[in-house]
């Protein structure tokens, strides 16, 4: 269960400095600016990590935005942020835009996710989706208008569906996975980068259908219904277990951030990125998402030094 609410508001956040006594990043003697952007879904970890860099050195300021990976990726390719937080690989074309730009960077793997399948709690009749189902309401020229069109037995109710923006990692994902390509989805729902939006509109809609990451789900779980998913291997529901071992199949991903090689020269941003690696076993958890192994961290860690010297 998370231990702090995600934030509702609508643009990047500034996380401010919290009074109390804090260990790590650098012991209270940094100061600058930290400047992040990019996946809602990624954001909990990034302002929980904030939140708790800022308690041991609190003339850092750390700006956590929520852009969407896309976004995210847009402004870390011009060079106005310092680390880009992402729910799916770089593409080809931002890693041609960052290029372009010179712009050099390191990925880390920080967390895993299961994204979600979601209905309203007053659904009565959905308990799990088959990811044939899944592909057959959200692919493009879909002709599922109703519950019954999913199957027969079902009632005869419009669906109404809810999911992320074009600009968001996790509908890239979502979008790769089940309708077999990136971007391939149809256009009829309501789309938003925020995901408490999302949140909102499947919980005020007895027959709406949506997805996001799992951390919005635990938030929510009392306003939402999650759905077992069927990939071939039977239904399975995301929860911890299965998602740390890999049996919900196939929404569980990794979750990145993005690390400006340039801005690793800035001891605030070097200290920061490693205070993420060093800390997440303990915070990734507190934000509803799942860690990696530890040696996942420790090679992040490595990767950093090695990206710090090469760059200075």
């Amino acid at each position: 269960m998370r231990s702090r609410a995600l934030s509702t508001v609508l643009a990047p956040i500034v996380v401010t400095a919290m009074t109390g006594c804090g260990g790590g990043g650098g012991g209270g003697g940094l100061s600058g600016t930290v400047e992040t952007d990019g996946s809602s879904t990624v954001f909990p970890v990034a302002e929980a990590v904030g939140e708790e860099f800022q308690i041991a050195n609190p003339n850092v300021r750390v700006t956590v935005g929520f852009s969407g990976t896309g976004g995210g990726f847009q402004r870390f390719c011009n060079d106005e942020t310092d680390i880009s937080n992402a729910s799916r690989p770089i593409t080809a074309g931002e890693v041609e835009a960052c290029a372009a730009a010179g712009i050099e960077y390191t990925e880390l793997p920080v967390a895993i996710d299961g994204l979600s399948v979601i209905v309203n709690p007053a659904n009565d009749f959905v308990e799990c989706l088959t990811t044939d189902e899944l592909r057959r309401v959200w692919e493009p020229g879909s002709s599922v208008t109703t519950w019954r069109d999913v199957r027969a037995q079902w009632p005869n109710e419009a669906i109404r569906l809810y999911g992320p923006g074009t600009d968001s990692g996790t509908f890239d994902y979502f979008t790769e996975t089940i309708n077999g390509e990136s971007g391939a989805s149809r256009a009829d729902y309501q789309a938003s980068e925020d995901d408490n939006i999302l949140v909102q509109g499947v919980a005020g809609d007895q027959y709406a259908l949506g997805y996001f990451g799992y951390a919005y789900y635990l938030e929510n779980q009392t306003r939402l219904k999650i759905v077992a998913i069927d990939g071939g291997s039977g239904c399975v529901v995301p929860e911890d277990e299965t998602i740390e071992d890999g049996t919900y199949a196939p929404l569980a991903r990794p979750l990145f951030v993005y690390v400006k090689h340039a801005s690793l020269q800035r001891p605030e941003v070097r200290a920061y990125v490693e205070f993420m690696l060093e800390n997440a076993p303990t915070l990734v958890p507190a934000t509803g998402y799942h860690v990696l192994p530890d040696e996942r961290y420790s090679e992040g860690l490595s990767r950093i030094a090695e990206a710090a010297g090469a760059a200075g």
